[in-house]
């Protein structure tokens, strides 16, 4: 069998590896966003603060449990986790609670979080375009909100 070499194995990695946030923080992709966490639970898994996972994702930790608007999620002992008098969040727990697909990879500790199917299933019943923005041609930055009380046509394509 043949082996491969490389003429200048020394330049085979010529980049030294940039981490993505400081040791003992976590990175969280959720629409579009880069969120950096830096103050998480013990462990490989994602524990969140009730602050930042309304940064996350915008619910509140309520006494009900977890509220977006008018929607709220109870939450059980498999989501809420106590270490040393602080409550935190198992952000894993609860997206599967909310059958939200995720992705992670522990070892670089970031996550990627799609949409949550409740948040998609309102809009679709209160027949409303979700807040966005975009560039026109001249790059001039264009939000839904600037054309409340105006008619507007959103014609979108994509080539997937």
């Amino acid at each position: 069998m043949a082996r491969n070499l490389m003429a200048y194995p020394e330049l085979r990695h010529p980049f030294e590896p940039t981490p993505l946030h400081p040791e003992g923080a976590r990175t969280v992709l959720y629409q579009g966003r880069t969120i950096r966490l830096d103050a998480v639970g013990p462990g490989d898994g994602l524990l969140v603060s009730p602050a930042d996972l309304t940064c996350v994702n915008g619910f509140e930790l309520k006494p009900e449990g977890a509220c977006y608007e008018a929607l709220c999620i109870p939450l059980g002992d498999t989501v809420l986790k106590r270490e040393a008098d602080v409550t935190w969040i198992d952000l894993e727990a609860f997206a599967n609670l909310l059958e939200q697909p995720f992705v992670a990879d522990r070892e670089a500790g970031v996550w990627s979080f799609g949409e949550i199917p409740q948040k998609r299933a309102r809009t679709l019943i209160d027949a409303q375009a979700p807040e966005f923005e975009v560039k026109d041609r001249s790059g001039k930055v264009v939000r839904l909100a600037d054309l409340k009380g105006k008619k507007a046509l959103i014609v979108t394509w994509s080539s997937w």
